[in-house]
């Protein structure tokens, strides 16, 4: 991993995503919001054959090899989460986005070679299997819960279980499966689709910002030779931490971008519209509130960066990362709030994205963690500290 951030490189690079978005994106947007679940995919190939050309694909890995540092990576995402559909379309977007992180981390060079290299080429998409449906006492914020099993077969393994909120599972070439074996949690590449692999029902969510959809899935002897678990039997938990500080982040990144566009609309809404004699913002009750945005949009960018600048130093950045995702998701769905509100009827229609940022920026405060496992970490942390002062 590279750890050396050059300011100008990643600035350089937001600016070719921002200029692409604005020409090749923006007249899409409209088009895609009318699918149910992201994209569709004849949109999103020839999308993707543009930015490949223009040379922004999977902007945050350079052709030359290796990652931007994470504070470039958040600054290049952000440019890239101006448009819901350019998450997407320039390959940035979860799951894949975070996938492509622990593949490189994780995977061997021949798994690489297979798995990764399709999803940095934006020619295949990815899903992360590891939530299990409430009702069955599945594993969710608690992953010790896992109800799914892993069982050796000679050289090759058996899956059995059922999994929940898989995004991105219909379509996908390759899943990132956890399961529980006698030696603990371990995480297996499943080449998809597999016949055990069954599609049972799309969950209707609030967002339709990633393509595929989000999956109720059940495994039924699925089998995966040996040569395809990931990393070593028993450390899926290990490297779903390698995964999941860096995807909190990058969340952040791009729903900060999102809402910096939001803001961007409701803010000239309120310029042209008049009310009571006088443009909207001459309204205290309404000028106030573009501020409180103000402040929210440059608090989560500098605590977004202050996080990405520990994952730098080669930390998991555990809890710095847990910070931000809670501070980042809380004040951007704040943001994205006022937006609607000093739009008043028209922030509440499709006539801009406000109203999709709105609705999307609110599952941000469930995935990768709710709010309230976070801060009950968190808290778990502030005894540790406190009784370990105690005791010295």
């Amino acid at each position: 991993m590279n750890t050396t951030t050059d300011f100008k490189r990643a600035n350089a690079i937001a600016e070719q995503v921002k200029d692409f978005i604005r020409t090749e994106i923006l007249p899409h947007e409209a088009r895609a919001r009318d699918c149910e679940h992201g994209p569709n995919e004849e949109l999103l190939a020839q999308l993707r054959e543009r930015a490949r050309a223009a040379g922004v694909l999977t902007p945050h890995i350079p052709n030359e090899g290796g990652h931007l540092s994470h504070r470039e990576i958040a600054i290049v995402l952000r440019a890239a989460g101006w448009s819901p559909l350019g998450m997407v379309v320039l390959n940035v977007a979860a799951p894949d986005e975070g996938n492509m992180h622990m593949l490189s981390r994780v995977a061997t060079p021949a798994q690489q070679e297979r798995f990764l290299a399709p999803l940095i080429e934006g020619r295949a998409r990815s899903s992360f299997f590891m939530t299990e449906p409430a009702a069955e006492g599945g594993a969710g914020s608690d992953p010790g819960m896992m109800q799914t099993t892993a069982t050796p077969a000679g050289k090759d393994w058996i899956i059995n279980g059922r999994k929940a909120f898989i995004t991105g599972a219909s379509g996908a070439s390759v899943g990132i499966l956890m399961a529980k074996t006698e030696a603990g949690a371990t995480m297996f590449l499943v080449d998809l689709p597999h016949a055990g692999v069954k599609l049972e029902r799309a969950l209707h969510t609030i967002d339709y910002t990633m393509p595929g959809g989000h999956w109720l899935v059940t495994l039924d002897d699925v089998r995966v030779p040996g040569d395809q678990v990931l990393g070593e039997v028993g450390q899926g938990f290990k490297y779903a931490q390698v995964r999941l500080g860096p995807a909190r982040l990058t969340h952040c990144s791009r729903w900060l971008g999102a809402c910096d566009r939001a803001h961007e609309i409701a803010s000239e809404y309120t310029v042209r519209r008049a009310a009571f004699g006088k443009p909207l913002i001459e309204h205290e009750g309404v000028g106030f509130q573009l501020v409180d945005n103000l402040i929210d949009l440059k608090q989560s960018e500098l605590i977004t960066d202050w996080a990405a600048g520990v994952l730098d130093t080669g930390s998991l950045a555990i809890q710095e990362t847990s910070m931000a995702k809670v501070a980042v998701a809380d004040a951007l769905f704040r943001v994205a709030d006022r937006c609607v509100q000093v739009m008043g009827g028209t922030g509440i229609t499709r006539d801009t994205l406000v109203e999709q940022v709105f609705r999307e920026v609110r599952g941000f405060r469930i995935y990768d963690g709710p709010t309230e496992v976070h801060k009950f970490s968190l808290a778990k942390a502030i005894k540790r500290d406190v009784l370990s002062r105690m005791q010295s």
